[in-house]
């Protein structure tokens, strides 16, 4: 169990990811097709020449995905109960194919669950950043997280 009980949780915390992700081509054209996005942006490399970003960039859902997914294993990995929902999803830069991402995240709020004593409610914020230090993509997640059993 790599996850953390909520009684061992502060507002406040962060936790730096040791895991690092390199995002390739073919993570991005199989999540895209997998999905059935027809995106362009994703897909096109002719169309996107012409663009802004003179090149097809990844998925935005894929990055919101892997970025949550390198939290899991320092956060909730058998000490979540469920995962109550996202909010205030942002993409402010692209990211591009060969783009490594590094993730911290920061709990910012922590409750008491009202109809599960053994559990209570806490609110992540997840950052992650490419290889240059640029931000691109945060989110909150709230989940319902195990409190630490108590013998007997």
């Amino acid at each position: 169990m790599a996850g953390i009980w909520f009684d061992d949780m502060e507002v406040g915390q962060v936790i730096d990811h040791p895991i690092r992700r390199t995002v390739t081509e073919t993570d991005n054209v199989m999540f895209t097709c997998m999905t059935h996005n027809p995106a362009q942006l994703h897909l096109d490399e002719e169309y996107m020449k012409g663009t802004e970003f003179g090149t097809r960039i990844v998925n935005s859902c894929f990055t919101l995905s892997v970025m949550v997914g390198i939290s899991v294993n320092d956060t909730t990995l058998g000490t979540a109960v469920a995962n109550l929902g996202w909010d205030e999803v942002r993409f402010p830069k692209p990211l591009f194919h060969g783009d490594t991402i590094r993730v911290e995240t920061e709990i910012v709020a922590l409750r008491e669950s009202k109809s599960r004593p053994q559990a209570g409610i806490v609110t992540f914020e997840h950052r992650a950043f490419n290889q240059h230090g640029d931000i691109v993509a945060t989110c909150k997640r709230s989940g319902l997280q195990m409190k630490r059993p108590t013998d007997g």
